[in-house]
């Protein structure tokens, strides 16, 4: 009896412990974890913002959205969080525009991850038009619908702002996380992926301490 209480009081610290290290914050180094970039427009009374610059034939963008999605989903009430496709080459532009022709449809959140599901897994050649609007009637949208979003003056418009933004924010590869418009970290800052999001947990532990 003695024996089981024991090993029970040892479970019960053991899992406190282990609960303990995990909301512990993680100290986020400069320069290691995070780069300090040109300050971009936030509203300091506003919530804190992380924006996700990532790019639909990147596969680390690929392999961190499962921690990251995870992440969105529980995130603290005081964190908003936005995509930014990113623009280093024309040939990404393609995919941007699939971002925003989900955006202006409201399909970001039903769709998002499917596309990096048809670019990965089902390897679409998803820079092409034709495939994406076979694609976007295979889930649903009218080929329509579809098309004059895809071919929309506001997409067109939204793709330059990406590659404006990608330049701005000093993005230089994928996936990139920024908060506040101050602090970025990027897959290669992390010894591993799913190590981005102690790091983002940090830099938005930081910004709340901040202001």
């Amino acid at each position: 009896m003695f024996r089981a209480l024991a090993l029970a009081l040892l479970l019960l610290s053991a899992a406190g412990l282990a609960a303990a290290q995990q909301n512990t914050p993680y100290i986020v180094r400069a320069d290691i974890d995070y780069r300090v970039i040109s300050p971009q427009p936030t509203d300091p009374k506003g919530p804190i913002e992380v924006i996700d610059f990532f790019w639909y034939g990147c596969p680390y963008c690929y392999r961190l959205q499962p921690a990251l999605e995870r992440w969105i989903r529980a995130k603290p009430a005081d964190v908003t969080v936005r995509r930014i496709p990113v623009i280093l080459r024309e040939s990404w532009a393609p995919h941007a525009r699939i971002y925003y022709t989900l955006e202006a449809l409201g399909e970001v959140e039903r769709l998002h991850q499917q596309v990096y599901q048809g670019y990965h897994v089902e390897e679409l050649f998803m820079s092409r038009p034709e495939v994406m609007s076979d694609w976007a009637v295979h889930h649903g949208i009218a080929r329509e619908r579809w098309d004059a979003a895809y071919h929309s003056p506001e997409v067109a418009r939204r793709v330059e702002e990406a590659a404006r933004l990608t330049r701005a924010y000093g993005v230089t590869g994928t996936p990139s996380l920024v908060v506040d418009g101050r602090y970025l970290t990027s897959g290669n800052m992390a010894e591993t992926l799913d190590g981005m999001i102690p790091i983002l947990n940090g830099l938005v532990a930081r910004v709340r301490a901040i202001r």
